[in-house]
């Protein structure tokens, strides 16, 4: 178990010692709550928490996003009625599955529209990313496929950017095994980084220019995205990053600023994890050693940045930092590559 990255907390604190949404208070008997999609509703937190069910429900559905309200941003409200759930959005059944992966939505508010991304597995071929919509969070529309497998975290900017819409992916390669150690699949080579592409309607996404590679000490295999939040020091990204050490893996968050003008340079990058595996529940579960956002919430009244978080692919844990601290720690490391 890689632990070279646990000690004291930094910018971002946990509440209290346990996660916040466990299977034990989850309205469906699932195997897995985990990765969430947040956001603010008629000021209330909004969660949209992904399950892996114990059997499929009764829509034969083995997983599904759920809505989570809380008034106090603590203690949830679970809708036991799926938001997102598998449909058959292509209408060419030309693989065993097209829709078999509903789980780590994230969302963009544009106007009065929410918008969640979530990946839809296809099949043995991977994962594409398609869109629905809600102004409500009682029903969802179809939007469209927006990103070939295997692409499964593709994030929106809250506004249009020189009048295009842009969004953030993670798109990853096939993978390829490095045999003098075995041929073993955690001997994959390849990295996973970041792109940034545009469209005129959020329908037709082109224009695709790589934005950030794995390059930071708790990051050298992969780094993904969560939706971008504006700030006046620029587009603060909460990212994941994966680092790779004998077979094992440690996923944890980290912080980079986007230009506010062109979102398509990275400005500033802090070189350490801003929240690490460090409690029992998030070191041991479905996927060990592992924290994993799929957002963030800001409220710059207030000071206050809050993330939940996956703990391991089991349960959903908390943790609250300030802005103008993640903010100036930022300024202080400009990008060097």
């Amino acid at each position: 178990m890689i632990t070279k990255f646990r000690g004291e907390e930094y910018i971002m604190h946990r509440y209290g010692d346990a996660p916040i949404i466990t299977i034990d208070n989850f309205p469906v008997p699932s195997k897995q709550v985990f990765n969430c999609a947040q956001t603010m509703y008629e000021g209330k937190t909004v969660l949209l928490v992904a399950a892996i069910y114990e059997k499929p429900n009764k829509y034969g559905n083995g997983s599904g996003i759920h809505v989570a309200m809380s008034e106090d941003g603590i203690n949830f409200d679970i809708n036991p009625e799926p938001l997102c759930q598998t449909r058959d959005w292509t209408g060419n059944k030309v693989l065993e599955v097209t829709d078999g992966w509903v789980i780590d939505p994230r969302i963009t508010k544009i106007d009065d529209t929410y918008y969640i991304v979530r990946p839809a597995q296809m099949g043995t071929v991977g994962p594409a990313a398609i869109i629905e919509k809600t102004k409500d969070f009682k029903s969802v529309e179809f939007v469209e496929c927006v990103a070939l497998p295997s692409n499964r975290v593709p994030c929106l900017f809250p506004e249009k950017i020189n009048g295009m819409y842009m969004k953030i992916d993670r798109p990853y390669n096939p993978c390829r095994i490095d045999e003098s150690k075995g041929g073993d699949k955690l001997d994959d080579v390849w990295r996973a980084g970041m792109w940034v592409s545009y469209s005129p309607d959020m329908i037709y996404w082109g224009k695709y220019r790589p934005l950030f590679y794995p390059c930071l000490s708790f990051a050298n295999y992969k780094v993904g995205p969560t939706p971008p939040i504006k700030t006046k020091e620029g587009w603060l990204e909460i990212i994941h990053g994966v680092y790779k050490e004998n077979r094992e893996w440690c996923y944890a968050l980290g912080a980079i600023l986007l230009d506010l003008e062109d979102p398509s340079k990275v400005t500033h990058a802090i070189d350490k994890s801003i929240l690490t595996p460090n409690r029992p529940y998030e070191i041991e579960g479905a996927s060990p050693n592992t924290i994993f956002s799929c957002g963030a919430i800001v409220d710059e009244e207030l000071d206050r940045i809050r993330i939940y978080y996956g703990a391991a692919d089991k349960s959903i844990g908390l943790a609250t930092g300030s802005l103008s601290e993640l903010l100036s720690e930022l300024k202080k490391n400009p990008v060097k590559f």
